[in-house]
């Protein structure tokens, strides 16, 4: 390979690695797996070892994790937080072992699982919890002190009050909460997280600690990074101290200075990672000397003493049997495969999600083939691609008629999916009351999923009308269900009834039609009667709506029972109109995009302002925006609208233009 070839390689993967950290670390959003990233990076790696002179300070070879959501405080780290350099083979361990033999004299290890999770730091101020911080790019991380105070295993105060004490740790989620997590994002329809890495990642990252506190979050601490008041002279002597200071540490490690044994230890933690509640995708190896640690030193991203072993994911290949499908929340169809049983990362499989018509015509999947699997963030099984098909086997083709009420299904342009619209569908019942009665719908405090399904069994309620005609009394003799909490559901459901149209709009559970789309129906037609009058025309005509949405609207309320469903929540006294918050009009027909984090107001508040003046909140830049409202940290919208020549506001730009419109 020329320089020349090597220089463009090494630039393109750069940029696909850039890509992907962002999606990772910032995102909370992987796009591939943890060993497909292992071997882009290795591959990079490869390339800068060969060619030296193109190795750049900036290289992602050359930093640790990613910069975060800049909403947080910033924490500057007094001990650098750093990463680790992987091995994939027992021969790259045994060089890591001879590196280390060349700089010290018989060398002791501890070797650990790996545990996948958002690496954190505490702090203690004789023996009080005082801090909390992610570990960001390693330098600077992010100030999580409240999120973290919601671990219940993170404990407040120390059995003993040492001066000063800073640990590192991995917070992670269980398989057991993660499943629980993905179920009730399942049961909502919202996007679920796609491991358990970053559904730990994105909960600790929440604005709202109480939601943080809803994820059932927990943490091992495995480091000593700074102690005052007393001395520690090894990592093993270490986490006994951590343990017997009250801190959940690794319930499985060893200690050897061989690295045979080692070796042994790493193989029997990978085969008994299945039998783990949390998620591993390694083991760890370092050395256990706090004194031979400062011999050996770090490189300008990793420690010289510690190495760590990445697992390769396990696949198994299987035959899928049965092809069974499913009704969601909006009516969309979801096949899963039904395969016989295999053992895969610890656990038996017997199903995976098989996505859509698309996935499956893509890796032409049909009854009876062999396929093979793998677990995608070692937890949710998933098709990798397709062995072999029968000789006599067909295409296999998605109903055409919903499985569950038999009204035929659609499919509209630019869409995967294929989805049954009719809302009086007994598939949908559970999770379009869940959605009704959920907060930035219909807003029904205490009407939870548990409630719902405890209504529907009980009173066979069958539609979100059938909630106004319930009574205390009738509830109070549910299980679960006092006096008090009844009558305080029953208000609930009363309150509901004076919401905006736009909160009536998106409780209806319309394909395509978020919150925000819905705030726009509302504004443009002002009440339910010239909503439905309307043409598909004169819906798609509303700024910021394209042809999918109105055809969207315009077939929803065409369908089967839609209207009926609207006779009935107006017949029970529900609101049918908007409200009339516009109280300026200075920014009609202005369009202004919100970037970067503003000094005192929320996103939210930022909105409301401009929505009250007659203005509309775009989420992208474009020709059409009037203004580009920027803050701290505000990255692409800004320079596209420098590109485009759009003018950008400051926070206190946006207020004195408020108030100079009202005035």
């Amino acid at each position: 390979m020329t320089k020349e070839q090597a220089a463009e390689q090494i630039s393109a993967l750069r940029k696909e690695i850039e890509y992907h950290n962002r999606k990772y670390y910032t995102e909370d959003a992987p796009e591939i797996s943890d060993y497909e990233y292992d071997m882009l990076y290795r591959r990079l790696e490869n390339l800068e070892a060969a060619f030296p002179e193109l190795e750049t300070p900036d290289s992602p070879t050359n930093r640790v994790g990613a910069a975060g959501y800049n909403s947080f405080a910033e924490v500057n780290h007094t001990v650098p937080m750093e990463s680790l350099h992987d091995s994939f083979s027992e021969e790259e361990l045994r060089d890591f072992d001879r590196r280390v033999r060349s700089v010290v004299d018989d060398p002791v290890y501890v070797v650990e699982p790996k545990f996948d999770g958002l690496s954190v730091a505490l702090e203690y101020v004789n023996g009080v919890y005082t801090r909390g911080s992610t570990r960001g790019d390693g330098v600077t991380g992010e100030d999580v002190t409240l999120n973290i105070g919601t671990i219940r295993s993170v404990p407040k105060v120390l059995r003993e009050p040492v001066p000063f004490l800073e640990v590192r740790g991995e917070v992670y989620m269980s398989e057991e909460s993660f499943a629980a997590l993905c179920a009730r994002q399942e049961l909502l329809e919202e996007k679920p997280f796609k491991n358990p890495r970053n559904a730990a990642a994105g909960s600790l990252r929440q604005k709202d600690p109480k939601i943080t506190a809803q994820r059932n979050l927990d943490i091992f601490v495995f480091n000593i990074q700074s102690i005052r008041g007393e001395t520690v002279s090894t990592h093993y002597d270490a986490l006994k101290r951590l343990e017997a200071l009250g801190f959940p540490v690794s319930p499985l490690f060893c200690r050897s200075g061989d690295i045979d044994t080692v070796i042994e230890c790493i193989r029997e933690i990978g085969d008994r990672r299945g039998d783990f509640a949390f998620p591993i995708d390694g083991a760890v190896v370092k050395v256990d000397s706090f004194a031979q640690r400062a011999s050996l030193g770090s490189t300008a991203k990793f420690p010289r003493w510690a190495e760590a072993f990445k697992y390769p994911p396990e696949e198994k290949e299987t035959t899928l049997r049965e092809i069974e499908v499913s009704v969601g929340r909006t009516g969309v169809l979801t096949p899963t495969g039904v395969f016989d049983p295999v053992f895969l990362a610890g656990t038996t499989v017997t199903r995976a999600i098989l996505h859509n018509q698309d996935f499956i015509s893509e890796k032409d999947i049909r009854i009876g083939a062999r396929v093979i699997l793998r677990k995608a963030g070692e937890i949710i099984p998933e098709v990798v691609a397709v062995v072999s098909v029968p000789e006599d086997s067909e295409p296999y083709r998605m109903p055409e008629v919903c499985p569950s009420c038999g009204e035929r299904v659609t499919r509209l342009e630019g869409e995967v999916a294929q989805r049954c619209t009719n809302p009086e569908c007994p598939a949908q019942l559970l999770r379009t009351l869940i959605h009704y009665a959920s907060r930035d719908a219909m807003d029904i405090e205490g009407l939870g999923p548990a409630a719902v399904e405890q209504l529907v069994e009980a009173f066979s309620v069958r539609s979100p009308a059938d909630l106004y005609a319930l009574r205390a009394e009738q509830l109070a003799e549910l299980d679960r269900f006092g006096q008090k909490s009844a009558e305080n559901l029953v208000a609930a459901i009363e309150k509901s009834k004076g919401n905006d149209l736009s909160r009536l709009l998106f409780a209806l559970g319309i394909p395509h039609i978020g919150a925000k789309a819905a705030k726009l129906l509302a504004a443009q037609f002002r009440n339910m009667d010239a909503l439905l009058a309307a043409d598909q025309t004169s819906v798609s005509a509303i700024d910021g709506f394209g042809g999918i949405m109105a055809e969207s609207v315009c077939s929803f309320f065409a369908g089967h029972g839609a209207r009926q469903l609207v006779d009935e929540l107006k017949s029970a006294g529900v609101r049918m109109t908007a409200d009339d918050t516009v109280s300026g009009t200075g920014f009609l027909g202005k369009t202004f995009v919100l970037t970067g984090t503003l000094p005192n107001l929320t996103r939210a508040e930022a909105t409301a302002i401009i929505e009250s003046n007659g203005g509309r909140v775009s989420s992208s830049v474009s020709k059409k925006t009037s203004f580009v409202v920027a803050g701290e940290a505000a990255g692409s919208k800004l320079q596209k609208a420098e590109t485009l020549g759009i003018e950008i506001l400051t926070e206190a730009e946006l207020l004195e233009m408020a108030k100079t419109e009202k005035g």
